[in-house]
Formats: structure tokens, C-alpha cells, sequence
């Protein structure tokens, strides 16, 4: 995936940038895969992009004819990034971002009607032509889930997913960071069986979707999961359970782990979409990963609330405990000015381990410059690059000098062991 995406952009070599009035524009192990993958795959991939050019606000509508897979695709939005060479990043109204080489340009134009996104029912009408008829939708506040398990597990999934919306607006607001609310519903994908996810998962992540189980699509902007359960595979009976007897059954100690994945990417969806962080700027790793691994810890037990944000997830700690065990610990600088402990395997495990105890001991300890900090990085302007220094500098200016942190986080966190 990594490298099929970077073939398709290493043609933009220099970019111009074409600024125009934004007049009229809508608003805008197993486990352990499933937790890295579009992140590592995407973040690094359009952080990339946008150090090289500019972001590019649209009055007009751009029309591109596009030939690939021997075919062509219509495709209408916005031009975001324009190569010298003709290279295009594209947004359509669905949020999803196209990136097209000059080859494959059959034909290009432009009128004057204002760009907007999809409306929900829009949205609708496009998704269950692209997933089949067999599909149905089931709406909440913010989301758009499409299915074809059980409409209860549908159900259950809208219920965690608005539980959590509230409790991560909620939470932020409360810390002085502004939280928008999605121009667009957001959309889940819930397949009725591991199998059926595997085989659309694979167009995304290649052999890797046999170790996932559910992610969020940085490009495509939604998230695909499956039906825990598998209830609606076993039977028509077992498909009606009600969502007190899912909650119960997804309560289990055995499930854990798989409904805490379902939180951690629908987080990430959250991060990109309320504007904590912006698809097209440079987030550094350990955040994102960070505040996704804070929200990830289920709460299943209350009917209203979320009360467990910022509990110790138990899985996170268990592998910080045993990285510093084993006395290979790399300093704290290394996680802060570079992503690289975190996309290389031999040191992924250990490298979120950390992203998740630096998150819990700095928005335990000191929330206030946290939620500096993390303003301070969703306000980084899409088409800079965030080099090593300038992620260090930026840290310091918040929490002071790295190495008296380190000495701190690491006496606060030998007493959660």
C-alpha cells in the first residue's frame, strides 16, 4: 500500500500553488495492525505531499476524466495540490482525496458552480451504488452506517459510535480546544463476517487485511468494520438480538481488545473530522496514535456518559511495563522529532506503548499545556513540512526542556505499573 501510493505521487516533483476565493465551500499481532494501518500508511504519505505544495481553495468545480484499471472515472471537486508536471490531488464532495498522474488525464474542465459536499442523502444514494444493493443504512446524529449484518448490531455500533462522539467533543471542549461539527455525516462500512471484511479490505490494505480488524480510510475518509459477532452470519434469529444482548456479549473480557479497535479508529475519524487535526497537515505520530489509544478503553458498563476516557488501558501499559523490563528503551526525543519508531515493526510495539503513556501522563499532569500543544498542531498550515527541529522546538515551547519531562514521565509512570 505504502508503496503503490508513493508511485502514484513521486511525479510531483515542484508544485505551483493557485490560490482562489473559498466563496460558497461547505464545511468543511492482529489487534496490533489493525490499530497502525491507515495512519502509517496515509499520514506520512500526504505529509508528504503537502511539503512539496500548496493547499488550494476552490469557488469552481474541476471536472477530470480519468483513465486507470481500463477504464475511465468521471470525477468532480476541488484541485488541492496542481503538479508543474499536471500531477493532481483531487477532493470530491464524498471528502475523498484522488491522486491522479498527468498520464492518466484524458480530459479536464471547469465551470463556475460552487463546490459543496454531499448531503446525507446524497452520501446514501452514492454508497449503496458503490456497496450493492444488499446494503441497507442506519442513521444517527453524525453517522452513516451501511450494512449487510444484523440491522441490532447496526444498531449497537451507531449507539458506541454516538457515545463516543459526545464523550470526545465533550472532553475537548471542557480543555479549551475547539471541536467543529462535521460538515458531513461520517460514514462506517460493517461487513457480516471477518471473511467478506477481508475481501473488501484487501483493495486498501493487500494481504495485511487478514491480520485487521476494522480501519479508518485517511484518504477515503471512512471507516470499515465487521460484525463482531457474526450473529447475522449463524443465523436470522441470532441476527435480532437486542442491543442489550450485543452490549453484553461485546462486554465480555474476550472482546475487549476487538470493540477497543472499533473505538480506537472511529477516534481517528473524530481527530480528522471535528478539525483536532487536519487530513492535510503533517500530525505527528505519537499524537495521533496517542489520543486514539487515551479514547480506546470501552465503556460498555453505563447507558449515558463515557466515563471511561483516561482510564490505564491495560494493553498499552502491560507492553510499556515490558519495554522498560527489557532496558532497551530508546529516549523520548526519538518518539517526539520523528515518526520512524513508530512505522518500523522491530519497534512499533514498544513506540505506542510510549505514545500512549507520554498522552496519559501529559493530559493527566498537565491538561492545560496539552491542549496547547494540541492546538498548536491543528492549526499547522497544510502545506508545510514538520521537520524534526521544528517538532522538538514546538514541544519544548509547551512542556519545557525533553529531558527533564523524560525524568518526570518516567517517575509518574512507574507508579501506574
Amino acid at each position: 500500500m505504502t508503496a503503490k501510493l508513493f508511485a502514484k505521487l513521486s511525479p510531483l516533483k515542484s508544485c505551483e500553488t493557485r490560490r482562489r476565493t473559498a466563496r460558497g465551500l461547505g464545511q468543511e499481532s492482529a489487534g496490533r495492525v489493525s490499530l497502525r494501518f491507515p495512519l502509517l500508511l496515509l499520514a506520512a504519505v500526504f505529509a508528504w505531499v503537502f511539503s512539496l505544495c500548496g493547499n488550494v481553495p476552490a469557488l469552481a468545480l474541476d471536472y477530470v476524466l480519468v483513465k486507470r484499471d481500463g477504464g475511465t472515472l468521471n470525477l468532480a471537486g476541488r484541485i488541492l495540490v496542481e503538479g508543474q508536471d499536471g500531477s493532481l490531488l483531487l477532493e470530491t464532495p464524498d471528502t475523498r482525496y484522488w491522486v491522479i498522474q498527468p498520464e492518466e488525464i484524458v480530459d479536464r474542465r471547469q465551470d463556475q458552480e460552487a463546490f459543496r459536499f454531499l448531503s446525507a442523502e446524497e452520501l446514501i444514494r452514492q454508497f449503496r451504488q458503490e456497496l450493492g444493493e444488499s446494503f441497507a443504512v442506519h442513521r444517527t446524529a453524525n453517522y452513516l452506517i451501511f450494512y449487510n449484518c444484523g440491522q441490532s448490531y447496526a444498531a449497537w455500533c451507531g449507539w458506541l459510535l454516538e457515545r463516543l462522539y459526545t464523550a470526545f467533543t465533550t472532553f475537548w471542549s471542557r480543555r479549551g480546544v475547539p471541536v467543529r461539527q462535521p460538515g458531513i455525516p461520517l460514514v462506517a462500512i460493517i461487513f457480516p463476517t471477518k471473511s467478506t471484511f477481508i475481501q473488501y479490505a484487501r483493495q486498501d490494505a493487500g494481504e495485511a487485511a487478514a491480520a485487521i480488524i476494522g480501519y479508518y480510510h485517511l484518504e477515503k475518509n471512512f471507516t470499515v468494520l465487521y460484525d463482531l459477532t457474526e450473529t447475522s452470519a449463524i443465523s436470522p434469529l441470532a441476527a435480532r438480538r437486542s442491543l442489550a444482548e450485543i452490549n453484553r456479549l461485546m462486554a465480555h473480557p474476550e472482546s475487549y481488545r476487538a470493540v477497543a479497535t472499533i473505538v480506537h479508529e472511529a477516534t481517528h475519524q473524530l481527530c480528522y473530522n471535528t478539525g483536532l487535526f487536519s487530513r492535510m497537515a503533517e500530525t505527528p505520530l505519537w499524537l495521533a496514535e496517542g489520543v486514539a489509544m487515551y479514547f480506546e478503553t470501552p465503556d460498555l458498563q453505563s447507558t449515558a456518559g463515557w466515563r471511561s476516557v483516561g482510564e490505564i488501558n491495560p494493553k498499552r501499559l502491560e507492553d510499556f511495563r515490558n519495554s522498560l523490563s527489557r532496558g532497551n528503551r530508546k529516549p523520548l526525543r526519538s518518539l517526539i522529532e520523528s515518526d520512524d519508531r513508530l512505522r518500523d515493526t522491530s519497534t512499533a510495539l514498544e513506540a505506542y506503548a510510549e505514545a500512549w503513556a507520554l498522552c496519559y501522563f501529559l493530559l493527566k499532569r498537565y491538561p492545560q499545556k496539552m491542549a496547547a500543544y494540541v492546538k498548536l498542531v491543528g492549526q499547522k498550515p497544510p502545506a508545510e513540512p514538520y521537520p524534526p527541529q521544528s517538532r522538538v522546538e514546538d514541544f519544548e515551547r509547551i512542556f519545557g526542556p525533553i529531558p527533564a519531562l523524560e525524568a518526570e514521565f518516567l517517575r509518574f509512570m512507574s507508579r501506574q505499573l
